[in-house]
């Protein structure tokens, strides 16, 4: 039995939060039911409710804000005027508030078909008047359940002025308002929730101590309404694996078992007690066993594809499992107290920890361990305070196919069959990017050769010629590994796999490799970053190096070998160094593919700090402008990391400028899908999760404030500002029919990203990208007309299309 006493005892302590517990998602309606003014309103389309502390003790507060679309909030200001008037207006406009009070009769019901409403008396209105919060189907039961346990127990300080600890029973059965019927919310005014043909089921006396048979109960109609509509069986738990031997068992706890169910979006109680074992099999190899009482749940490897979440607001822990036949599922372990959680999670980190490092947990310093285990738990980071203030800045979800001012120029209304290939026929796909700085120019490498599209001032891309032969000084044709942009953007660095320990400077005006650069005899060019941030708007020459295990600065004016020797900083031991970036000042990030990161003031010294690994591959780095947030791609996951210290002798300075004290390293936020999600996903496409490195949108007087990296078929975006506040749908994607090779923001803005396809090159405005459900992820991109098809113009191939 999950106690919702416990998860509430929890919620109510961690007092560093201003919000206690929030419904993420949900539209707020005015029920007028015995008012001739008419019988509903929707206040807010889209909306978050949360409950809050206020600065009185024993008061709290229901708030119901309104969620705008990036850009969105921006467009409305102008629409209404920037005077002082309508800003003291657009509190009231963008946010209710309702002081948790008895005489709310704050009440929850959920009805046929499992949609969960929220109710209570509009104390200003007319008799009967009430408003109703009617959650998104996303929105579980125990959410449900826990948010109308907080509601209860606030009322209960705020009526007896005492702690909620001290509530029995008995005191909360005061605050119970279940047996007032909820009216359904007029159909008219939602052009979201139709209307419920069936009266409302009558509402239940609540329970404090939801039982899990209850909440089966409640899902299983859910899904039994939605299946009937669709014809489609409910998600099926596949047969288990045969259990290895066990040589040690490192964690074994008792939980619920959930099963996430693709028809109708939520997860379903498979189990209401099993034992999940994660025990060691062999020599750096551990296992995930989930038994009940009557059979073997599952049982997977301990292997980074298990996408972890840990949730100590809900006591739960959500992972992937995949089955042999290439299947994907997620499941959901609820535990019943925090403590067990902890144990479990000690347990299986250890174990994914020491399958991907090869070295024991325990050798790892507390310090180290703690740091690991803070990246896989939700955690709201020190800026969140501030990103609250300053509101969220969402776009407006619009259709891809109204966006008519954003397109490639290949696509033309009037081509006729005859003049489109589809497909092309050279044996190559695009594979790297490069968005110039300096000019309005985006560069596409496919094979040998490299496309030149210009971004017009109406964000459109438009092709302007194809540079058709990458080859050597000496006439050697060769594919480019790896290209950035140089000088102004008047030139490119091109990397040439077969020739590892020089670089190649194309002249982009003449559009032909004019240099070879030998960097050294015996230190070869593993990848290579930028002298600054934003040097490549600049005539800077210098720029950076990186071999397996050493960093070191590249001058082309040098004769002979273009390494500055003075400036190389090399390890005796296999760092195996993967990528770097830099910031506006010049500090440098290096990273590693044993996932550790080390931050530089200047090149040649020893690093200022060094962050241990969580245990991936990093496969990609990007740095903030000032230095303050670094941000891995790992293949299932980001890493973003808050670099600025706050507290001890070196308070104000980065880990670029001074190491971080013994026991103050910073704390990581793991940027990953919910496991839902990835399931969903590989659902879709069956390929497992496979990040594109992730990059910061930039400007020179920008501030980061999107996140954007590809996974498959898929864009993915977080923003900034939510990830920060710990908000539960920080991330929007965008579905392609074909595999996304690469993808940018534009420069100066996060509102419009150019895309990369295996044969199409697309400049996209943000607002297209939608919140992650089963109908965006499903949905399957129209494939003709001028804006979804990989279709080109036979006058635009020339020796390669894009």
């Amino acid at each position: 039995m999950f106690m919702l006493r416990n998860v509430t005892k929890y919620l109510f302590g961690d007092t560093s939060k201003e919000s206690i517990v929030e419904i993420p998602q949900g539209q707020l309606y005015l029920v007028r039911p015995l008012s001739p003014k008419g019988y509903s309103e929707l206040i807010f389309k889209d909306a978050a409710a949360t409950i809050r502390r206020t600065g009185q003790e024993y008061q709290y507060q229901l708030v119901v804000q309104r969620a705008y679309e990036e850009g969105e909030e921006e467009l409305l200001a102008e629409e209404n005027g920037e005077d002082g008037d309508a800003e003291a207006l657009s509190a009231d406009k963008d946010e209710k508030t309702f002081l948790l009070d008895q005489g709310l009769h704050f009440r929850s019901e959920i009805r046929e078909g499992g949609e969960a409403v929220f109710a209570w008396r509009d104390l200003s209105g007319d008799p009967g008047d009430l408003y109703e919060f009617v959650c998104d189907r996303s929105v579980q039961p125990s959410e449900v359940g826990t948010f109308e346990m907080v509601a209860i127990k606030c009322q209960y300080e705020r009526k007896f002025r005492k702690p909620q600890e001290a509530a029995t029973e008995k005191d909360l059965q005061q605050f119970n308002f279940t047996d007032q019927t909820i009216p359904s919310a007029s159909a008219v005014s939602s052009p979201v929730t139709k209307a419920i043909d069936s009266p409302p089921r009558k509402p239940k006396a609540i329970e404090h101590s939801i039982t899990k048979q209850t909440q089966k109960d409640t899902s299983s109609r859910a899904i039994k309404s939605r299946a009937s509509d669709k014809e489609v069986a409910p998600t099926e738990a596949p047969p288990s694996a045969s259990i290895p031997q066990a040589m040690e068992i490192l964690s074994k706890e008792r939980a619920e078992l959930h099963l996430f169910d693709f028809p109708s979006g939520s997860f379903m109680l498979q189990d209401p007690s099993v034992t999940a074992t994660v025990s060691e099999i062999g020599k750096w190899q551990y296992w995930l066993q989930i038994t009940g009482s009557e059979r073997e749940w599952l049982g997977q490897a301990v292997v980074a594809d298990l996408n972890p979440v840990f949730n100590f607001e809900y006591l739960s822990f959500i992972f992937n499992h995949y089955t042999p036949d290439g299947s994907a599922y997620s499941w959901l372990l609820r535990f019943k107290d925090q403590e067990t959680e902890e144990r479990f999670q000690e347990g299986l980190m250890r174990a994914l920890w020491e399958q991907l490092n090869e070295i024991k947990w325990t050798k790892s310093t507390d310090d180290d361990r703690q740091y690991v285990l803070d990246a896989f738990q939700d955690l709201t980071m020190e800026d969140a305070e501030n990103a609250a203030k300053d509101g969220d800045e969402e776009e407006e979800e619009v259709d891809e196919t109204d966006d008519l001012s954003q397109r490639s120029e290949q696509y033309d209304s009037d081509e006729s069959a005859d003049d489109v290939v589809t497909k092309p026929d050279d044996g190559n796909t695009n594979s790297q990017l490069a968005v110039g700085y300096k000019h309005d120019r985006s560069f596409v490498v496919r094979g040998s050769k490299i496309g030149v599209f210009k971004h017009t001032p109406n964000n459109n891309l438009e092709f302007s010629t194809n540079i058709s032969k990458v080859e050597t000084p000496g006439g050697k044709l060769f594919s480019p590994k790896k290209v950035m942009l140089h000088s102004e953007d008047t030139d490119m660095i091109l990397q040439n796999e077969d020739n590892p320990n020089s670089l190649y400077r194309m002249d982009l005006e003449y559009g032909k490799v004019v240099d070879e650069w030998k960097v050294h005899d015996d230190i070869q060019v593993k990848s290579f970053a930028p002298e600054k941030k934003f040097s490549q708007m600049t005539g800077e020459q210098t720029f950076l190096g990186l071999s397996h295990n050493a960093l070191y600065r590249i001058d082309p004016r040098l004769s002979g070998n273009k390494m500055v020797e003075s400036d190389l900083k090399q390890y005796t031991t296999k760092n195996a160094f993967s990528a770097a970036a830099t910031t506006e000042k010049g500090y440098i990030a290096v990273a590693s593919d044993k996932g550790d990161i080390r931050m530089f003031d200047k090149l040649g010294l020893r690093a200022k700090s060094q962050l241990p690994a969580i245990g991936d591959p990093i496969i990609g780095m990007d740095v903030s402008a000032d230095g303050r947030w670094v941000l891995a791609t790992c293949r299932t996951f980001l890493l973003l990391i808050d670099v600025l210290q706050t507290e001890g002798k070196n308070e104000g300075k980065l880990g670029f400028e001074k190491g971080f004290g013994k026991d103050s390293k910073p704390q990581p936020k793991r940027l990953t899908l919910q496991p839902s999600h990835v399931a969903q996903f590989h659902h879709e496409t069956k390929a497992a999760l496979s990040f594109t490195p992730a990059r910061f949108n930039t400007g020179v007087d920008d501030k980061e404030t999107s996140i954007i990296t590809a996974t498959g078929p898929f864009i993915v975006t977080w923003n900034m500002k939510k990830v920060l506040a710990g908000r539960k749908d920080p991330y929007t994607i965008k579905r392609y029919e074909e595999e996304v090779k690469a993808d940018d923001f534009k420069y100066g803005t996060d509102k419009n990203v150019i895309v990369a396809l295996p044969n199409e090159v697309n400049m996209v405005a943000k607002q297209t990208f939608k919140r992650p459900t089963r109908e965006s992820i499903a949905a399957t991109p129209r494939a003709s007309g001028r804006f979804g098809s990989s279709k080109l113009r036979k006058s635009e191939v020339v020796n390669s299309p894009y």
